[in-house]
């Protein structure tokens, strides 16, 4: 498996997993100029009636012979998304809504299924 369809499976793992927590995606793949946001989603749970916006980066590994898929959200990829989020916001006129940023970690593995971890609140914008 090349790295492309190695992380389209991880987004898509990613994506039932946070559909089966309860949040609502709202858009794969949004694109901004060179900076992309894999998942945004919804969570009904937050905020209470009112919800959040959820801003989702995935990374997805085969192995770790590179680190853990979470370390390479780097500041700088934090930035991408968060250009990528206000325009977000922007665009469908959300601007002042609340909302987070969060990191999913997907390692495959090959004899089991694999690891997700949902790291809540990763990165905030300033």
């Amino acid at each position: 498996m090349n790295t492309k369809h190695i992380g389209d499976h991880g987004e898509e793992l990613a994506a039932a997993y946070l559909s089966e927590a309860g949040y609502r995606i709202l858009d794969r793949n949004y694109r901004y100029e060179r900076a992309e946001i894999d998942l945004v989603c919804f969570d009904a749970t937050e905020q209470g009636a009112r919800g959040r916006i959820v801003f989702v980066e995935v990374k997805t590994r085969s192995g770790l012979g590179f680190g853990a898929p979470e370390e390479a959200v780097t500041d700088e990829k934090q930035d991408h998304v968060i250009h990528a989020a206000k325009a977000y916001l922007y665009e469908r006129q959300l601007e002042g809504a609340p909302v987070r940023f969060d990191v999913i970690s997907v390692l495959l593995n090959q004899d089991r299924p694999p690891d997700i971890d949902h790291y809540k609140g990763a990165f905030w914008s300033s």
